[in-house]
């Protein structure tokens, strides 16, 4: 078996420590998990891990799509569908009762996910980031760092949440909203709904304005 991490570029390599611990569960003393990158085109090795080319990759493999953009990581998750997804969670992650996470997911060191969270597939959180109880994460969702998503927090598909940006708690009966393909800038403070494909910047967080 190999463990790919799709993607040599900065997240990748961000990956590299946590794929190497997922890969030494995985294998056996007599059947040792592989850990390799890969890319649409073989290259050099990148930090002494080699770099295959995507044509190389077989139904045997176990692959996490390290790409920072939510686009660009269902691009790829849709091109490799043949190839079984893996998650990887850092074992300085804290995951908590009741939690479920979708295939291809990311949970990066010191990130903690509570308790009744359902997480969906290919949901990258990167380091120093959290989510609180009773939260709904869709689909492709990008956590950068240090974001912080309090209770009753329903995030939909493709949204994209800067880092140490915050999101205000919802309700059991009124949860926050921040709508599939929104964009959260960083650092800001959200207090209300986001709508489907709004980018919101600023404290309190209010719609980006183009000219």
């Amino acid at each position: 078996m190999r463990l790919v991490i799709f993607g040599p570029g900065g997240m990748g390599r961000e990956l590299l420590e946590i794929a190497r611990y997922s890969a030494a569960r995985l294998g056996g003393p007599g059947d040792p998990c592989e850990l390799v990158f890969a890319a649409d085109v073989a290259g050099e090795d990148v930090l002494g891990t080699r770099v295959i080319g995507a044509d190389e990759l077989d139904a045997g493999d176990r692959v996490v799509v390290a790409l920072g953009s939510s686009q660009a990581r269902r691009e790829v998750a849709e091109r490799l569908r043949h190839i079984p997804a893996a998650r990887l969670i850092a074992p300085t992650a804290i995951i908590g009762p009741e939690v479920t996470i979708g295939e291809g997911a990311v949970i990066c060191d010191h990130c903690m996910v509570t308790v009744s969270v359902t997480i969906g597939r290919h949901f990258q959180c990167n380091i120093y980031s959290h989510v609180s109880h009773d939260c709904r994460i869709g689909d492709f969702v990008t956590f950068a760092p240090r974001v912080s998503c309090n209770g009753n927090v329903h995030i939909g598909d493709g949204a994209y949440i800067g880092s140490g940006a915050v999101i205000k708690q919802g309700t059991p009966d009124r949860p926050r909203i921040i709508g599939a393909g929104a964009i959260v800038g960083m650092g800001a403070i959200v207090t209300r709904d986001v709508a489907p494909g709004a980018t919101v910047v600023g404290n309190p967080a209010r719609l980006l304005q183009f000219r």
